[in-house]
């Protein structure tokens, strides 16, 4: 019997994407990772729409994989307001989809902030550029551009010391600079704004750790009825990056946690979206042991990689290169793959601006060539796996 390949599936932001459906055909994918990002968070996704999507990807000759993501609505997280409304949107939106024949559903819980860093567009020693999380920046935005209350408390004090020196050459452009960059990680529910995320936090901050986890798991108790009879598998992503900040709550970030959301809701449609660079930024997560303790529910993986520095910070580093050992992450992938009826689909994600996408407006660390590096290292580890096994 032959070997099973892993699916290679690519994000695909539509029919906006500057990246395109020919692109992603010639970078080697066949599967194709996307959302009907034009359809409000929390409103229903029509079936229209979602064949109307389903319809471009397969006249592509592509298929498309994986939703990512059906957004969890902040009523839903923090499960208050019209929370049931938004249940039961998210319930059809769920039925619209298995009716189409998509089956696999990526998402995550982390309260406000989908996805945090600190600049976009770090330069590497070879003129590409990366996206980076850095410790005194994020304290330069919470103590002083945020202004959050205690907001000093929350870093050693050596990391003050250091933002604060570094603020104080600060001009407006270095400010704007900071806060858009950190305010992009909102999902886009309305424009965000400091006011916005000061009164989130707050919110998040009564709903605290143990509040924030009886949420989700009341949110995935809420669709298991549908999951399972439709066969959808849903994905939760670990948060990005995996510790709390700005006084967030994060219940997705270690071993711990995701055993307690796999055990907490033990339905096989609960799984994870294994993602190497967010678990991978979180210095005491062993990836190749959370993946064997973890991989009978992993529906679908992220791959990418993290340098990060004694602080902390990190940088989104080469598929290959970085404190993630890719070898050792793919090598269980693959054994796990074997045992599969379906192969498990995974993405190459994010990738360095480099060569001609330097000249070019992309989504941040969405650029084209980055990712096709990436997605050719990662083929062609998962090749020498296979072959040497």
């Amino acid at each position: 019997m032959g070997k099973l390949f892993l699916e290679q599936t690519w994000r695909w932001y539509g029919p906006n994407d500057p990246v395109t459906l020919q692109d992603i055909k010639q970078a080697g994918a066949t599967g194709v990772v996307t959302a009907l990002h034009h359809i409000p968070h929390g409103e229903i996704w029509p079936i229209a729409d979602i064949m109307e999507r389903k319809r471009i990807i397969e006249e592509a000759g592509l298929r498309w994989s994986v939703v990512e993501s059906v957004t969890v609505h902040e009523a839903i997280k923090t499960r208050s307001g019209n929370v049931t409304h938004y249940l039961e949107n998210y319930k059809q939106s769920l039925r619209n989809l298995g009716a189409c024949g998509i089956k696999t559903v990526c998402y995550n819980f982390m309260p406000v902030l989908d996805w945090t860093r600190t600049a976009l567009d770090l330069t590497m020693t070879d003129g590409s550029k990366a996206l980076y999380f850095n410790w005194i920046d994020l304290a330069i935005f919470d103590i002083f551009i945020l202004e959050r209350p205690d907001a000093r408390d929350s870093y050693p004090e050596a990391v003050v010391e250091q933002a604060q020196e570094k603020y104080s050459s600060f001009v407006e452009a270095d400010k704007k600079a900071l806060k858009n960059n950190v305010l992009m990680g909102i999902p886009g529910e309305k424009d965000a704004s400091l006011l916005d995320l000061k009164n989130s936090i707050e919110v998040y901050q009564k709903i605290g750790f143990e509040g924030l986890r009886d949420n989700l798991l009341f949110f995935l108790s809420a669709i298991a009825g549908v999951c399972e009879e439709l066969g959808i598998k849903m994905t939760i992503h670990p948060d990005d990056p995996p510790y709390p900040i700005l006084g967030l709550p994060r219940i997705a970030s270690n071993l711990s946690d995701l055993l307690y959301i796999l055990q907490g809701v033990d339905k096989p449609f609960n799984g994870i979206c294994f993602c190497t660079g967010s678990l991978g930024a979180g210095p005491m997560n062993d990836l190749p042991d959370m993946f064997r303790q973890v991989k009978d529910r992993v529906h679908f993986a992220h791959l990418r990689n993290v340098k990060r520095d004694v602080l902390g910070s990190f940088y989104e580093a080469d598929h290959l290169d970085g404190d993630v050992d890719m070898y050792a992450v793919m090598k269980e992938l693959v054994a796990e793959n074997q045992k599969r009826d379906v192969p498990i689909p995974f993405r190459p994600d994010h990738g360095h601006q480099m060569l001609d996408d330097l000249h070019k407006e992309t989504f941040p660390g969405y650029s084209a060539i980055g990712r096709l590096r990436g997605l050719a290292e990662l083929r062609g580890l998962e090749l020498g796996i296979i072959r040497s096994s």
